[in-house]
Parts: C-alpha cells; sequence; structure tokens
C-alpha cells in the first residue's frame, strides 16, 4: 500500500477520545512513543497492508468553538491523562489541525449536548438533508485537497439520548425521502454516517448512540460498496465483563446477579449525568451478560459523574453467583484506568481495519470487529475471545 493516503474523519473532533487519538496519532508520526496499547500493531497483523502513520491525516467535525491545543492540555492538567511534555513536542500540529475540523449538526442530538454547542450552531436551521450535505461537503474538500485514496469515518461524539430504531423503514429509498423534513426523527449520529456512506467512506460508530444500526443504513452501505461497524467501544469494565462471564458460564456456575458501579468525570460523564443520555449508555454496557450466559441474572448498571475524577473512570463490580451445592459465592473487582487513553489506540485500530476493509471490497457491516464493541451490530457472539478469534480468521483469509 506505499503511498496510499488515509483520512481519518472524527466525530466530536475535540473531545478527550478524538483528542487523545489525535495526539496519539501525530506522536506515532514523530516517534514519540511505542504502539503500547495499539491491536492492530501485535504481531499476527503485521504483514496487513495497514494504513501507516505517515500517511494519515486527520480531520472532523464537533459542536464547540474550543482549540485542539487547549483540549490536550486540559487532558494534561484537568484530567492527569497525557504527558505535558508530549503534547509540547507536537502543538504547532495541534493549532494547524483546527483547520481540518468543521461544525458538524445538533439535528435531534438532544438537550444535553445543545447545551455545549456554540450559539451560531444552536441558531442553525436546516433539515437533515441540508445538514448532510453541508457535512458531506466539508469531507469532500478534505478528501480532494490532502489528495486522500480514502477516508473512514469515526464516530466518539458524546453519547445521545436513546432512538427507537424499529420506527425507521428498512430500505434507503423508503428512508431517505424522510430527510426532507425537519421533523425527521433520525438523530445527529445517523446524519454523519448517511454522510460517510453516501461517499462511499467506512463508518466505526464508538459511541452508544443510533448511528448506523438500522436496517436501510445497511442496505445504504451495500448499495454504495462501503462497509459500517459498531457500536460503543469496549474498553474497560464492559471488556472484562465479556472476558469473566464465559468463565462463570464454562464453570458452570449461576451468576444470580452482577451489579457495577462507574465514576469519572469528563465530558462524556457530564453528558451521561443527564438521564436520557444515561439510559442509552447503561443499556449498552448490560446486554451482553444475558448472551452470553443464555439467561438474564439481576443487573444494576450505574454510571455517575463526579468532577474531581477528570478523565480517570474507576468501575467497582460485585459478582453474586452460585456454587457446587447451591452455596453463594462472590468475586468482586476494581478497574481504575483513563478514558481517553483506554479508547484512544481502539479508535486508531478500528480506522485502520476499516479502511482495509474497505480497500478488500468489504460491504455491510464487518462483524469481525466484533472484539471492539460493546453491543456488535450482526452478531450475537459476545465472548472477547471467540469475538478475537474472529478478527484473527477474517485477517489471515486476507493473507491467501
Amino acid at each position: 500500500m506505499a503511498g496510499s493516503r488515509t483520512g481519518i474523519w472524527l466525530i466530536g473532533a475535540k473531545g478527550g477520545v478524538a483528542t487523545t487519538s489525535i495526539v496519539g496519532l501525530l506522536a506515532l508520526k514523530k516517534a514519540l512513543t511505542e504502539t503500547v496499547g495499539l491491536v492492530s500493531e501485535l504481531k499476527q497483523f503485521q504483514d496487513l497492508e495497514l494504513a501507516q502513520w505517515n500517511d494519515i491525516v486527520i480531520g472532523g467535525h464537533d459542536i464547540r468553538d474550543v482549540s485542539l491545543l487547549d483540549e490536550a492540555y486540559k487532558m494534561v492538567f484537568e484530567s492527569r491523562a497525557i504527558d505535558g511534555r508530549l503534547v509540547e513536542k507536537i502543538k504547532d500540529d495541534l493549532t494547524a489541525l483546527d483547520a481540518n475540523i468543521h461544525d458538524g449538526t445538533l439535528h435531534n442530538a438532544g438537550k444535553k449536548i445543545t447545551e455545549f454547542a456554540h450559539p451560531k450552531l444552536q441558531a442553525l436551521k436546516e433539515t437533515p438533508r441540508e445538514a448532510v450535505d453541508r457535512l458531506k461537503g466539508h469531507i469532500t474538500e478534505f478528501a480532494k485537497s490532502n489528495k486522500l485514496d480514502n477516508v473512514v469515518v469515526v464516530n466518539v461524539s458524546s453519547t445521545e439520548p436513546s432512538v427507537d430504531g424499529a420506527q425507521f423503514p428498512k430500505t434507503w429509498k423508503e428512508l431517505e425521502p424522510q430527510l426532507a423534513s425537519s421533523d425527521c426523527k433520525l438523530p445527529a449520529s445517523s446524519l454523519y454516517g448517511i454522510m460517510a456512506l453516501e461517499l462511499g467512506y467506512a463508518f466505526i460508530n464508538f459511541t452508544p448512540s443510533l448511528g448506523t444500526a438500522i436496517d436501510a443504513l445497511d442496505d445504504l452501505a451495500k448499495s454504495n460498496n462501503t462497509c459500517h461497524m459498531g457500536h460503543d467501544g469496549k474498553t474497560g469494565e464492559t471488556l472484562l465483563k465479556s472476558t469473566l462471564a464465559p468463565m462463570f458460564a464454562n464453570r458452570n456456575f449461576h451468576v444470580m446477579s452482577w451489579v457495577g458501579h462507574n465514576i469519572f468525570g469528563n465530558m462524556d460523564a457530564k453528558v451521561l449525568d443527564d438521564p436520557e443520555n444515561k439510559k442509552t449508555k447503561a443499556v449498552s454496557k448490560d446486554r451482553l451478560l444475558s448472551k452470553i450466559f443464555g439467561y438474564t441474572p439481576q443487573t444494576l448498571v450505574t454510571i455517575e459523574n463526579i468532577d474531581s475524577m477528570g478523565d480517570w473512570k474507576t468501575a467497582w463490580d460485585h459478582i453474586h453467583f452460585q456454587g457446587f451445592l447451591g452455596t453463594p459465592m462472590v468475586m468482586q473487582f476494581i478497574w481504575q484506568g483513563a478514558d481517553s487513553l483506554l479508547a484512544a489506540p481502539l479508535v486508531i485500530d478500528l480506522a485502520r481495519f476499516a479502511d482495509l476493509a474497505k480497500r478488500q471490497g468489504c460491504t455491510g457491516l464487518q462483524t469481525q470487529l466484533s472484539c471492539f464493541f460493546k453491543s456488535p451490530l450482526g452478531t450475537e457472539e459476545n465472548d472477547f475471545a471467540k469475538q478475537f478469534q474472529m478478527l484473527e480468521a477474517w485477517t489471515e483469509s486476507l493473507k491467501k
């Protein structure tokens, strides 16, 4: 793939996850950091024609009028997650990237997200079709001016309120006319997905928002010979759930209840402080247990905004299970990590794998990427080890 240039277009480009991903990509370009945490850099994937660091160009959409450099410094001083000396070495690059980030859309993004947008965008009136066409203009110019061979769009924006996907028609031909009306129920995440798929670009939904998780948008992807996958990146507590739950199932222990309590204080936590947004996230974090066990234990997932925590998330889980002779037992664990630093390498991995899938002619849902998601679309497999084997099997098939 020598000389091939790939764009990574980030939705929510100045949020914590996107900023950390951008800092990481710039650091990798300049050989200022190692590749620890990147799945795509594991030995079994090194022979693949993945996009190289120097061939990646970054752009995106956001709803806030802030500078990328200021957001990077917040990750240093407020969240205590990134080394300030690293940011100093790439600060000119971060400043230059502001020119590649444009206003997104607030259509059905929800009250809480709208509160964070700058006033000019809050006042903008446009139909969903007008919004999609405006967004497409940004990414088309980005691809042209940077002479890109491909672009992958990754949604890392804040979690939207829940939307019932069943209300939408099954085909793109039936759904597309709805975009002409301001009453269209599609949320912003789906408009970004339409933007990408209409342009023939791959779309990755790293959030639990609706995105492209409806049949009509899968239909659009296949019609335009492109691919998509989601949703909700599996970074911490749920990663452990998808690893531990198969252990209980395979040892024939009966899990009676599983309680998870999460505290953190970044922008995502502030958005999730709204009950409507929190519901979307809690459902995504909770659904895999019943799929792994084949029954539904009593579960509770709480997510609380604690400002002093910054980007550092702590998750405490209490698992109450029944052993031999009916004796109840308990497993507890505590997981603590910098939320954006757990997510950022997966964003980079997904962009590289999705770019490869598109260049290989893959269309529709890319279920081989399931190991990266809490609620993977198009598959019932939630066992992390088996999901990872799906990725390995796919990559091996490409080498034949």
